[in-house]
């Protein structure tokens, strides 16, 4: 099979195709390698695959930040978000995951991973951190 820069007959590389927003949307060099992407309204990749057979699926929220990406090694992530855009939880295929708390200023309070670490944190008045207890009950002042 041909690729798209083969059938056109083109001499020149890098040949590439831009969408109407600038986005690239197909990439060939002289030794045949291609990768093309897919875009959403908003201009984020939600599916990129290459000549190597590779490929990688996005997901978006509402807010733009990645929920949800998988890709041609059975990989796959998933994510979510607190209302003011604060990483909430992570979840990936080899069993990892992430869980955050945060206060009404958004600094991150909590924190929790599926290797069993854990860490608190307290803010004063102006955001700044005072203290920190891991997992072993370490207490460190800042």
């Amino acid at each position: 099979m041909k690729t798209i820069a083969q059938q056109l007959k083109v001499k020149e590389f890098p040949f590439e195709f831009f969408d109407e927003e600038g986005n690239e949307i197909y990439y060939e060099n002289s030794k045949g390698y291609w990768h093309k992407r897919e875009y959403d309204s908003n201009g984020k990749v939600i599916y990129y695959k290459n000549s190597n057979g590779a490929w990688r699926k996005y997901e978006y929220d509402s807010e733009g930040n990645i929920i949800y990406l998988e890709d041609s090694d059975n990989y796959w992530q998933k994510r979510q978000y607190d209302s003011n855009g604060n990483p909430i939880y992570f979840e990936n295929s080899k069993g990892y995951w992430e869980k955050r708390e945060y206060d009404s200023e958004s600094n991150q309070i909590y924190y929790e991973d599926s290797d069993g670490n854990i860490d608190k944190r307290e803010y004063d008045s102006n955001g700044n951190e005072i203290y920190r207890v891991d997992l072993d009950g370490y207490i460190e002042d800042n």
